[in-house]
């Protein structure tokens, strides 16, 4: 096999949250700040450097602690409806039948992730999981992946991520890991992941390039 070991980003890879995402901050802006801020300014740093820094993008210091709280009230009951994106749940399962070990960075903190989790009871799939607070920086630096690397007990040669942002490309690279860049995500266009190793338009096309 290619890669015996393959991590996954979560948002927009794995699980299709793109659209509550999205409604959580249209809410939280609008809510805090009382204005609109366009879609592609909202979602521009989605599955980067994490909740805090976006909103500090929006607000400054002095609303970042009320636009978290409110994004997330609105965003953790949103994932009751989760879906994976399509045909993720095969890939996943075909990989494990193989005898791959699978991790899951995500830059979602843990115990969201675990939400997600609850919603499409894939969480038993994965053999490491590491949270977006795990880490003192996250994505596009490498200490996420470098720690799921850890946690799985492999080495940055004999493993590739798979994610639908330029941070995941960045951060692979930068952890010395191969990276696919997946397009179905519905938050960065296809051109924002030009440097990874491999692009995908489908979960069958990703199979084929593992």
């Amino acid at each position: 096999m290619r890669y015996p070991f393959v991590l996954f980003d979560l948002d927009g890879t794995v699980v299709d949250s793109g659209g509550i995402i999205l409604a959580s901050m249209r809410h939280a802006t609008r809510t805090v700040l009382g204005r609109r801020i366009p879609d592609q300014a909202l979602m521009a740093a989605v599955g980067g450097p994490g909740l805090e820094a976006q909103m500090r993008e929006f607000g400054g210091d002095e609303h970042l602690e009320e636009l978290v709280r409110v994004y997330r009230a609105h965003n953790e009951p949103l994932h009751d409806r989760l879906q994976l994106c399509l045909g993720m749940d095969e890939v996943l399962l075909q990989l494990k039948e193989e005898g791959r070990r699978l991790g899951l960075v995500s830059a979602k903190r843990r115990s969201t992730v675990e939400l997600a989790f609850a919603a499409t009871e894939i969480g038993h799939l994965f053999d490491a999981v590491v949270g977006g607070d795990e880490t003192p920086r996250q994505k596009p630096f490498p200490e996420p992946l470098l720690l799921g690397l850890e946690r799985l007990g492999a080495r940055a040669p004999e493993a590739v991520y798979v994610g639908d942002s330029p941070y995941d490309i960045t951060a692979a690279h930068a952890a010395g890991m191969d990276a696919i860049g997946v397009t179905w995500g519905g938050v960065h266009p296809r051109e924002a992941l030009v440097d990874a190793d491999v692009i995908v338009e489908s979960a069958a096309e990703l199979r084929a390039a593992l």
